[in-house]
Parts: structure tokens; sequence; C-alpha cells
């Protein structure tokens, strides 16, 4: 019998190993099967009461906030993140190598989390108010709503576009540049005529990535009261309206998938990534700022300045003057850390363990097959929390609704849980276990297996140890982002379990932020480990 590893790299027109080839489509359908469920509830709904629902104004009203939210927060992304790219790849900028590393960190701040750090800083009586008070100043103008969310969301997501600009700057042919100084352009035509052109495709996957982001954000439009799909169904479920839920749930994932759609089309078209042979920026800045090269410090010290020290101070501030007795039962105890690690953890586990069969498939094979089981892994990491939590729920609440003495409860466990987690983010752990993959010599396997060596010896001693890295780096990535995950932990953990997110979501539904500090914090940590793994992955290439 064949083993599910021999594999060598196929092509079109070869005949696929069939047991991994079976074993890669079965985990591909798990990870796809609780988005039937959600159709299958949406189907039930009359068809007259379904189209009352989706012309009604509310509807119609969190179809125009979740719009011109992510268009919004794309616009000011990019208008961020490609001068700050272009400031720390190609200019003199003082520090550049500071600066470099710097407006990356906001996206380690979980954008919930700089939600009501902004709210308790800048709302009408927040902290910065009574700053001002003295000086007559009574109230601030209200953070709520869409301007509001646009700033915060902006904040802690224009770092997509800032990544894949700078990847792009950095293989950047400077010779192009030099080429039209010799025209006589200035440095704004040179950009406008040269650079651009050659990294708009690095942008607008960036741009896409805060689009996808912004559209599937929960906790910053609840914090700042703005009805947009995501905090709608939340209140609908909640509130047992699951109909509608459903309903903007589906509305939700088609505006999610013409995102995809327009990530495929821009990946199809990205025939101009700079580079082409020529020697890159490493060498150093290639356009002088000369008066301007000190003022324009002021835009990367501004953006960070206001992105992690608004949240590092609230909590730092709550930190320190907060009332232990005002609602002891918000009090943090270690007991949400352990919990959130075990989840974590746990979810780590099983996705790596998924991931490699798939991982392994897709990299070793050049057939469409694998192309379409692997991409089909990533339709989970696409999905909203929100929405992949409600899909659960609805199989969860449908299989106990069979009343199968034999068969175990699911609504409201972990097993439940942590798979959601899986769906969630093994896309991650694939990606990463791909790449290394790639970087496998097929000549090491070759001589091992004409050394005799069965299949299985040959990736236990030889393709095993070489992916470990990838593996680690996949298992490390999906930890730390389950770690942040709040949707999904709302809809589905059990009943009394809590972790470090739902304690701070807790402490914010009931107005006691000071009481968000320290699990807060200790999410900061994790997030900043997660910036230290993606670094460390270098140029390896990711999801």
């Amino acid at each position: 019998m064949k083993s599910l590893l021999s594999v060598r790299r196929y092509t079109s027109n070869d005949e696929l190993p069939l047991g991994l080839t079976l074993l890669s489509g079965a985990i591909a359908a798990a990870m796809l099967f609780p988005l039937t469920w959600l159709l299958v509830e949406a189907t039930r709904v009359d068809t007259g009461r379904a189209w009352e629902m989706f012309v009604r104004t509310e509807t119609l009203e969190i179809l125009t906030n979740s719009l011109l939210l992510m268009a919004a927060v794309t616009l000011f992304s990019v208008l961020l993140g490609v001068p700050l790219a272009w400031l720390t790849v190609q200019t003199d900028l003082p520090f550049r190598r500071f600066w470099s590393v710097v407006v990356a960190l906001p996206l380690v701040v979980p954008s919930y989390i700089g939600a009501f750090a902004f709210v308790s800083a800048f709302g009408p009586r927040g902290e910065f108010q009574s700053i001002l008070e003295p000086l007559g100043v009574e109230q601030l103008p209200e953070i709520y709503g869409l301007s509001g969310a646009t700033l915060v969301i902006t904040l802690y997501t224009y770092p997509y576009v800032y990544l894949t600009t700078r990847a792009a700057l950095l293989s950047f042919d400077t010779t192009l540049l030099d080429a039209a100084r010799t025209l006589n352009h200035d440095t704004w035509t040179a950009f406008r005529r040269v650079t651009l052109p050659q990294i708009r495709p690095a942008v607008v996957a960036g741009a896409l990535l805060a689009a996808l982001y912004s559209v599937s954000d929960f906790g910053t439009p609840a914090i700042m009261q703005l009805p947009v799909f995501t905090r709608q169904i939340y209140v609908e479920f909640n509130a047992w309206n699951r109909d509608y839920a459903s309903l903007l749930s589906l509305q939700l994932l088609a505006i999610v998938l013409v995102v995809l759609a327009l990530e495929w089309r821009v990946r199809r078209g990205d025939s101009s990534r700079g580079g082409g042979g020529g020697e890159g920026t490493g060498g150093g800045p290639v356009v002088e700022l000369g008066a301007w090269r000190w003022p324009a410090m002021a835009l990367p010290a501004a953006v960070t300045g206001i992105a992690l020290a608004v949240p590092l101070w609230i909590l730092g501030l709550w930190l320190v003057t907060a009332d232990p007795n005002a609602r002891p039962e918000l009090a943090f105890e270690l007991e949400y850390a352990m919990n959130s690690v075990l989840v974590a953890g746990a979810a780590a586990l099983v996705a790596v363990l998924a991931a490699l069969p798939v991982a392994y498939f897709a990299a070793r094979n050049d057939s469409l097959v694998s192309t379409v089981l692997e991409r089909a892994t990533y339709v989970g990491f696409a999905v909203p929390g929100i929405v992949l939590g409600l899909a659960l729920v609805y199989f969860a609440t449908g299989y106990e609704s069979l009343n199968l003495s034999f068969a175990p409860t699911l609504y409201q466990t972990l097993p439940l849980l942590i798979f959601a987690y899986v769906v969630r983010f093994m896309p991650q752990a694939v990606g990463s276990i791909r790449t290394t993959t790639l970087q496998v010599d097929p000549k090491l396997v070759e001589a091992a297996r004409t050394l005799g060596e069965t299949p299985t010896r040959t990736f236990r001693k030889i393709t095993l140890p070489l992916i470990a890295p990838g593996m680690t780096a996949g298992a490390a990535l999906v930890f730390l982002t389950t770690m942040k995950e709040l949707p999904a932990t709302l809809f589905l953990r059990p009943t009394g379990f809590d972790t470090l997110v739902t304690v701070i979501w807790r402490a914010q539904e009931a107005a006691y932020f000071q009481y968000a500090a320290i699990p807060a914090l200790m999410l900061l940590v994790v997030s900043g480990l997660s910036m230290v793994v993606l670094l460390s992955q270098g140029g390896r290439e990711g999801l």
C-alpha cells in the first residue's frame, strides 16, 4: 500500500498520491463545513420576510456604515502607509532603521484595546479633557461614531499597507530612479512616474488587507457605537433574532468575497514587482530630503506616538489608579491567562497537525487539485470571526436538536471553540509549512529513498527536521492570534470559561475600563511576540 508520504513534485499530468489527496481533501472540507450551516439557516427564512429584512432602513444604514468605514480606513491607511514606507526605505530620513521598526509596531495592538483606550482618553469627559479642564475646556468633540472608528482602525491597520509597500520598495531597482534624474525629473515626478507604477500591486494588496480587516472588525465599531454588520450581528444574536443575524452575516460574507475577488484579480495582474535584476535599495537611501530631512520625522513620530503612546498611557493610568474594590467580580485572576494559554496552545497544536498534510501536498504538487485544496483552507481566515462563530452556533444547536442519545454536547464546549480557532487561523500554519517545504531539496529525499529508506522514515528523518522551523513559526502565529481573537470566543466559549479577551470585554461592557488594564497589557506583550515571530521569518514567503 502506497504511503501517504510517498510524494514527489507532481505536475498536473501525473497521477496524484491517493492517500494524501484524500486526507488533504477531508481537512479542506472540514474547514469549509461551518459556512454551510450559515447558508442552511438563512434558507430557512421565509422569502418575503427575508426581503423585508434586506430592504429595511436599519439594514441599509448598516450597509452604508460598513462600506463607508471600509472605504475610509482603506484610503487613510494608504495615505499613511505609502509615505511612511517611502521615507524609511528610499530617503535619508534621520534614524531610518529605528523608524522602520517603530512604524510597524501599531500592528501589535489589538484594535479593540486601542478603541477603549481612545474612548477613555478622548471621550467627552475623558482623561485628556480633565487635563484641559483648568484651561476652560469643558468637553471634547465627540469621538464615537464613524469618525472615531475610522481613526482607531486606521491607526492599527495602516501597517498592512506599510509592510507590503516597504517590501516592494526594498526590491525596487533604484537604477530606474537614476535614469529619471538624468531626464531632469524632480522627486515627486520620479515617484509618480517611476516608483508608483512599480509598487502599485503591493500598495493595493496592503490596502485590500486593511479593507478586509476594517469590514471584519467587531470590537472597535461596538465600542465606538457604530452600527455596522459585525456589531449588529452580535446585538441581534443576543436578542434571539437569529434570522436577521444570519441574513446580516450573509451580506457581510458577500462583501468579504468581493474584497477577496479583488485581491485575486490584483495578484493575477501582478507582473510588475520592482526588482528585476537591479541593485535594490539595500545600499542606502536614494532620495535626499534636504531641508525637509528633520521635519519629515514629524510624520512617523506623530503617527506612532498617537497609536502607541495613548494605549500605554491609559493602561498605565488605570493600573496605578484603579479601585480594586469597585467591582471585585471583574478583578484579574491568573486563571484567565491560563485559560487563554490552554485554548491557544491546543489550537496551535491541532492547526499544525491539520496543516502539515495540506501544506506538504501543495508544496510537492503542481496540480489544480492541490491548489484548490490549499486555497480552500484559507477561506476561514478571510471570514469574519463573528460570522464563523455564528455559523458554528447554528451547527452545534442544530446537531443537538437531533437528540441523539449517544452523541456528546457540542455547543459552548472547548472542542468546538478550539475547532473555530483552527478554522480561523490554520492558514497561517499552512503558509509557513508550505514555504519551508518548498525549500527542502528534493535530491535529499531521493538520496534517502535510493538507500532503501521507506517514505515514512524518509519524511521523519529528512523532511520533518528541515520543515520544523516552519511548523514552529506557524504554531507560534496561530497561538498568538488565537490569544487575541474576540468575537469567536464570545460566541463559543463554555459558560464560566473566561480568557483575557473575555475579561477585557466584560470590563468594557460594564464601563469599568480599569479592570481591563492587566489583561490588556498581557495581550500587548503577546502581540509584541507575534511581531518578533514575523520579523524572524525574514524573507520567507508568508500568507
